[in-house]
């Protein structure tokens, strides 16, 4: 069966390469450097695993991401366009990136040359691995057989009960990239602070502070568990994973704790809960150990 329309999502959407290729997603990626001159296009000419351990290597040098040109939108759009297949294009919360408004200019680019092209530019609200599992709930109703229209309705109605619940390394890099904030007056200047955040409807907010990385990650288990205990829908109507940094193997235990603690309050999610590295967009901003779950509502 072909397909009824095309899904296309700027790089923070953090898909591994291969499960993008293999789900038919289109991914415009963002850019990375480590020097304010050199910018690399993330997964095209530098690899995330070789991105962190540069952050590792480096400490003191902090790195900075650049979003998806209108030309890396029209670029993609055109085929789509000329091929009269209508796109999906899932960008970015817009309270942390300027990659929808590149994709709205290639809109309209487009459609003054081909004036029938259907191209809805979507604001996700959410961002890295969380809007991976949004993009993938898409597919899902893509291969469901969902209309374009359809499927736009149910995206739109599904994101805003997408949640990122987190922590991070230390502070360092949330100063540097800007994104403290409402997370600093909590923190303070309390040295050794590492906040506990969570990110919905496309803003982030403040959720806890603790010393010890056992306490922060505890409080991030806390808050999935409360977020899907006050749903009226049964955990297993949500899609969940787990967004990770440099340290694959402390993902796979804080899974294990998870579980243990989701088991303990009822709520069966049905599937084993999968551990997406967390890429360049926004790791230049919370450093090389952000750790922390993505859940949202299934399309289906």
């Amino acid at each position: 069966m072909s397909e009824a329309f095309h899904i296309i999502s700027d790089g923070s959407c953090d898909l591994p390469v291969e499960m993008a290729e293999e789900k038919n997603v289109t991914v415009v990626p963002f850019y990375v450097s480590f020097d304010d001159e050199h910018y690399e296009k993330e997964n095209v000419e530098i690899g995330i695993r070789d991105f962190y351990q540069k952050m590792v290597d480096n400490p003191k040098v902090f790195p900075k991401s650049s979003m998806p040109s209108v030309q890396d939108y029209v670029d993609v759009f055109t085929p789509f366009a000329k091929e009269g297949k209508p796109v999906i294009c899932i960008c970015i919360t817009t309270k942390f990136s300027g990659s929808m408004q590149s994709a709205v200019n290639a809109r309209e680019i487009i459609l003054e040359e081909y004036p029938e092209a259907k191209i809805h530019v979507m604001d996700s609200r959410i961002n890295t691995v969380l809007q991976g599992i949004f993009v993938l709930e898409a597919v899902k109703l893509r291969d469901a057989g969902t209309g374009y229209e359809a499927a736009v309705q149910r995206l739109e109605e599904m994101r805003d009960t997408g949640r990122i619940f987190f922590t991070v390394g230390d502070m360092e890099y949330l100063k540097h990239g800007g994104r403290i904030g409402k997370v600093a007056s909590v923190a303070g200047s309390l040295l050794g602070i590492r906040p506990v955040i969570t990110l919905k409807q496309g803003e982030i907010f403040p959720s806890g502070i603790g010393r010890s990385r056992k306490g922060t990650t505890g409080k991030a288990i806390e808050l999935l568990v409360g977020y899907l205990k006050e749903q009226e829908k049964s955990a297993d109507r949500f899609s969940v994973c787990i967004g990770f940094g440099y340290d694959k193997k402390e993902a796979e235990e804080f899974r294990d704790r998870a579980e243990e603690a989701l088991k303990a309050a009822g709520l069966d999610l049905k599937a084993e809960i999968p551990l997406f590295q967390i890429g360049a967009t926004i790791s230049v901003h919370t450093g090389p150990y952000p750790l922390g779950f993505g859940v949202v509502e299934k399309a289906l």
